[in-house]
């Protein structure tokens, strides 16, 4: 592979592959010649597929060395290869799936290295030291962003130790069948949000007064540690004692200026990265996505669990096609059987709503090359790394055990993020081709660009910059071991992300299947 930008370069995954994918920025003009000899019949774009054998119609197009779609006209080796001229193939049953028969490459154990963290009673560990406020509906979010502004200006600078304070903000809590079939998943998410890591076991509620999800059903979906008390502190909007605007305010200052004391004395400790929860997830994916930032984080995600750690990966309809992939390393029978259980219930959560798995390619999928979800899928998988799969969470369920889990999410970003963060991730890493500015307040976010070209453009959104793999400039461990230092320096608090500086943060957007009345 050459490293000249000026040179045709194409990326081939595996010799077996009938297609391989242009690399060079801007794509390449139609009578390119290609190392080989092959020339290209048409322009092809960057990241796009070329036809290296001439293809029937009907024949299989390989990627991967799985095949990703058939061809529906004619391709002559040479041609532009996209959704267009292609066909996606059936979805793969999930009966008699493999389970267990990868053959299991037992990695060594990593040691000697730890980060900086905040030890919280539960034994779970922040990598921030953010103050939260949970609400229980949408109605005060108003309300709770007017006071977070006042408390960042008037309280913040007196306690120098806690990092920022947010409201977790979302469109849940009344308007919903509140005891519908699926309800309980957005109620346990924001449950367990509320006790993510990174909010030191102090909990406060600020409520409305009317809403269906009352604050004691909200904290009786588990149990919210916080200190010694038996339960958080509540500002309920509509009490008699709230008379006016101010007085809800000053509420709600009262009891945040409590809290900030208490995490004021929290301090950084050594901590092995055992007590590290790293949630991996991509959006804006292009066709380098599976070829540059997403195995280099399958690398960096190899390292952590080697070290002790845990890796979350996730997004049902972008593993669905290589679910056959991950039941062979599932760690036990049972592992599998819910890797097959949660993609049953989403395959009939698409149904329901007359949706299948190929309504999960965006415009900019198919513009940065992807022709389906079957090849989107291929590339995305690989961020799981090579580990055994130890276990797997419904959507909403808080993490039970360590090593690499896969927690049930849909593929959008907002939600997929807020499920990984109730599922108690204190590290995120997002791996984008297209470009997102995406991030959280609640976690630091670690972006990784797939293409140098990307990284360039946007130099101050991007954290880490995975397209010198396509280029032959770095190779997939030198950025996973780039990555895997990245994240412990962020993690420790030495080093803040892009988002982070900038103060980029989306919205909690909690997935709810049951209705809206």
């Amino acid at each position: 592979m050459s490293a000249s930008p000026a040179k045709p370069l194409t990326i081939k995954v595996h010799p077996e592959d009938n297609v391989a994918i242009v690399a060079n920025d801007g794509g390449l003009p139609a009578g390119t010649e290609l190392p080989g000899g092959l020339v290209l019949r048409e322009a092809v774009p960057q990241g796009h597929k070329v036809a290296l054998v001439d293809l029937a119609p009907g024949d299989e197009i390989i990627r991967y060395h799985v095949v990703i779609g058939y061809a529906a006209v004619a391709l002559p080796r040479g041609s532009w290869v996209n959704e267009r001229v292609t066909t996606m193939p059936s979805a793969r049953t999930l009966d008699d799936l493999p389970v267990g028969t990868r053959a299991r490459r037992d990695l060594p154990p990593l040691e000697g290295y730890t980060f900086d963290g905040f030890r919280n009673a539960d034994g779970t560990v922040g990598t921030r030291n953010i103050l939260a406020i949970t609400t229980t509906v949408q109605c005060v979010q108003g309300v709770v962003e007017h006071a977070v502004r006042r408390i960042r200006a008037e309280l913040l600078p007196r306690y120098p130790n806690v990092d920022d304070v947010v409201g977790l903000e979302h469109t849940y809590g009344c308007g919903v069948a509140i005891d519908a079939p699926g309800a309980a998943i957005p109620i346990r998410t924001l449950h367990n949000i509320s006790r993510n890591p990174n909010f030191g076991g102090t909990a406060m509620i600020v409520s409305l007064g009317c809403e269906k999800l009352q604050p004691d059903r909200l904290m009786s979906a588990g149990s919210i540690p916080i200190r010694n008390s038996a339960a958080p502190d509540t500002i309920v909007l509509q009490d008699e004692q709230n008379v006016g605007f101010e007085s809800m305010i000053d509420s709600i200052l009262r009891t945040a200026e409590h809290h900030l004391a208490i995490l004021d004395k929290r301090r950084r400790e050594p901590c092995p990265i055992s007590d590290l929860v790293v949630g991996v997830q991509c959006g804006g994916s292009d066709a380098f996505s599976g070829v540059t930032a997403n195995p280099a984080v399958g690398f960096a995600s190899d390292l952590i669990v080697r070290a002790g750690g845990t890796v979350m990966f996730s997004e049902n309809t972008e593993v669905r096609d290589g679910i056959d992939q991950l039941t062979a390393r599932a760690e036990t029978p049972e592992v599998a059987a819910a890797l097959a259980r949660e993609m049953a219930w989403y395959d009939a959560y698409l149904e329901r709503g007359s949706a299948d798995r190929s309504a999960n390619t965006t415009p900019g999928n198919k513009k940065g090359g992807l022709s389906n979800i079957v090849e989107k899928a291929m590339g995305s998988i690989v961020k799981s790394g090579s580990a055994p799969i130890t276990d797997v969470l419904s959507p909403g369920e808080r993490l039970k055990k360590k090593g690499l889990v896969f927690t049930a999410t849909p593929a959008s970003d907002f939600i997929c993020g807020t499920l990984q963060l109730a599922a108690g991730m204190n590290l995120h890493v997002f791996t984008t081709g297209r470009g997102t500015p995406y991030g959280l307040a609640e976690v630091p976010v670690v972006k990784v660009a797939t293409r140098s070209d990307l990284a360039r453009r946007w130099h101050d959104l991007m954290d880490i910059n995975a397209g010198r793999i396509a280029t032959g400039e770095a190779t997939i461990e030198d950025v996973g071991w780039e990555m895997f230092h990245t994240l412990l320096d962020v993690a420790s608090g030495r080093k803040k992300t892009c988002a982070e500086k900038l103060k980029l943060h989306n919205a909690l957007v909690l997935f709810n299947p049951g209705p809206v009345t």
